[in-house]
C-alpha cells in the first residue's frame, strides 16, 4: 500500500547566496513556521558547509551555485559566478522540487529572493505558485524599477535633482550607486535590475519593511503588484518575543567575539558608546579608514569598532594601543546584541538595509556613511524622512574627514538634535514591534498569505 502523502503546507524559500540575503529570508521562514507551516530553506552547498547553522524548526536543503568547494570567492568573476548560479541553480532547484514532490512532503509554493528570477521560472514550470522576496527598502525597489523600465535615466539632470514617481525627489548622491554611476559593477547592476524581469508572473511580492516606514511608496507598489510587507525580519526576541526560541538569525559565516564585546559594553555608561560597523561586504580605502579612526579618537567618545581581519592593515599604526582606554576594535561581533545594549548611543553604519532596519528596530540613532548600492537612499531616509540621525558629508575626493566624523557623532549624541534623534528612534522601535506583533500589519500580511495557501491547497 502506498504511504499516504502529507498535505500539510510546505513552503520552499530560496535566498540569494550571501549572508545579508539569507538572514532575512530565514527570519521570514521562522515567522511562517510559527503559523504551523513546514518550511525548507534551499541554501547553496558551499555556504551550507561553511556556515554555523542553528535554524531551529526550519529545514535546510541544498542546491548548487556551480562552485561547491569555494563559493563566490572561487569564481573567475562576478559575471562567471552569476552565469553558473543560473545554470546550476536552475537544474538543482528543479531536482530538489521534483524529489520533494514525489515524497510525503511536497512543496506548496516557492518564495525566492528577487535577485533570482530564474527560480520563479522553475516554480511555474513545475506548477507551483511563486512569491518574490525583496530584501531592500521599497523606495529603492521603485527607483530601480523606473530604471529597468527606461523611465529614469541618469545623470546629471539639469536641475540637479531626480524625481521618482511614487517616492520623492533625490539628489544624485542619494540614489543607488547603480543608478548614479551606471558603469560600475555591471554584473551587480544587471542583478538588481533583473529583479523586475518577470515580476508580473509572481503570485506574491514580499518586502522586508513595514507599512509605517514608507507608507506612500508601499501604496504605489501595491497598485502594481500583489505586495505584502512582512518586516522587520529581526529575531523575535528583539521585537515582539512571540516566536519561541528565535533569539538570533541562526546562520553566521564568522565567529563573533560575543564575550569580549558584551563584557566591555557592560562597563560603559548608558548611551555613551559609538558602535561602528560596515557589514560583511563593504570595504573602506586606507585613507578613509585613517580619517575615521582619528575622527573616532577626536570625538572623545567610547567606541566599539568592527574591523574585519582583511581590513586591519588599513588602521593607523598603534591606533589600537593608543586608544585602548576609549575603544575596542574587534574582527566581528554579535550586532543585534550590541545594538540592544544600553551602553550604545550611536551606530556609525554603511546603511546596508539589514543594519539600518536593525537599528530602527532597536531604537538606535545613526551616523550614516553609505558606500554603494542601495545605501545612499537608505541614508537619505535616515536623515530626512525618519529623522534618526545624520549623513556624514564627504569632500571632493569622496572621503569623510576626521573633523566631519567628530561633528556627526556629536550631532547624534549631544544637544537638542541628539535628543530628537533618540525620541524618533524610540518611536520607530515601537512601530516596528507593532508591525510584527499579533494583529500588526506585517503579522496580518503573513497570516493572510497562509490563509490563501490553505485555501488553494484544498
Amino acid at each position: 500500500m502506498e504511504e499516504k502523502r502529507d498535505r500539510a503546507l510546505h513552503v520552499l524559500l530560496v535566498p540569494y547566496p550571501a549572508q545579508g540575503h539569507i538572514n532575512p529570508l530565514l527570519q521570514f521562514a521562522k515567522r511562517l513556521a510559527s503559523k504551523g507551516i513546514k518550511v525548507t530553506l534551499a541554501n547553496t552547498i558551499y555556504l551550507t558547509k561553511s556556515m554555523k547553522a542553528e535554524t531551529g524548526i526550519v529545514t535546510v536543503e541544498t542546491i548548487s551555485d556551480g562552485y561547491d568547494d569555494g563559493g563566490f570567492e572561487s569564481s573567475e568573476s562576478n559575471e562567471a559566478y552569476h552565469e553558473r548560479l543560473i545554470e546550476f541553480g536552475t537544474r538543482t532547484l528543479t531536482e530538489l522540487i521534483e524529489k520533494k514532490n514525489s515524497s510525503n512532503f511536497p512543496f506548496s509554493c516557492v518564495i525566492y529572493d528577487a535577485f533570482l528570477p530564474w527560480a520563479l521560472e522553475v516554480a511555474k514550470r513545475l506548477n507551483l505558485p511563486g512569491g518574490a522576496f525583496f530584501t531592500q527598502l521599497c523606495a529603492v525597489n521603485v527607483i530601480l524599477y523606473h530604471v529597468y523600465c527606461g523611465k529614469l535615466s541618469v545623470i546629471p539632470p539639469e536641475n540637479g535633482t531626480i524625481y521618482v514617481p511614487g517616492v520623492m525627489e533625490f539628489e544624485v548622491s542619494e540614489v543607488p550607486s547603480f543608478v548614479s554611476a551606471p558603469g560600475t559593477y555591471p554584473a551587480f547592476r544587471e542583478l538588481v535590475l533583473n529583479q523586475f524581469s518577470n515580476l508580473e508572473k509572481a503570485d506574491w511580492v514580499f518586502v522586508n519593511t513595514f507599512d509605517k516606514l514608507e507608507g506612500e511608496v508601499v501604496h504605489w507598489m501595491e497598485a502594481r503588484w500583489p505586495v505584502k510587507t512582512i518586516g522587520p525580519t529581526v529575531p523575535s526576541m528583539y521585537l515582539d518575543k512571540k516566536v519561541e526560541g528565535d533569539n538570533a538569525y541562526g546562520l553566521n559565516l564568522w565567529n563573533p567575539n560575543t564575550g569580549t564585546c558584551m563584557k566591555w559594553l557592560d562597563k560603559r555608561p548608558v548611551a555613551s558608546v559609538v558602535y561602528v560597523s560596515f557589514g560583511s561586504f563593504a570595504t573602506l580605502g586606507t585613507e578613509q579608514m585613517e580619517e575615521l579612526a582619528w575622527g573616532l579618537r577626536g570625538s572623545n567618545k567610547y567606541f566599539l569598532w568592527v574591523v574585519r581581519e582583511a581590513e586591519e592593515n588599513k588602521l593607523p599604526d598603534k591606533f589600537v594601543e593608543e586608544t585602548r582606554e576609549k575603544g575596542l576594535v574587534v574582527t566581528w561581533c554579535p550586532q543585534l546584541e550590541v545594538l540592544a545594549h544600553k551602553a550604545v548611543g550611536c551606530f556609525t553604519t554603511h546603511c546596508g538595509w539589514n543594519s539600518t532596519l536593525e537599528a530602527l528596530s532597536l531604537g538606535v540613532p545613526m551616523v550614516a556613511m553609505p558606500q554603494w548600492t542601495d545605501q545612499p537612499t537608505n541614508a537619505k531616509y535616515v536623515e530626512d524622512v525618519w529623522r534618526v540621525g545624520v549623513r556624514a558629508k564627504v569632500d571632493e575626493k569622496g572621503i569623510v574627514r576626521r573633523e566631519e566624523m567628530e561633528l556627526s557623532i556629536k550631532a547624534v549624541m549631544e544637544g537638542e538634535n541628539g535628543e530628537e534623534f533618540k525620541r524618533n528612534a524610540s518611536k520607530w522601535r515601537e512601530l516596528a514591534i507593532d508591525a510584527v506583533d499579533e494583529g500588526g500589519s506585517s503579522d496580518r500580511n503573513i497570516a493572510e498569505f497562509v490563509a490563501i495557501l490553505n485555501k488553494e491547497d484544498r
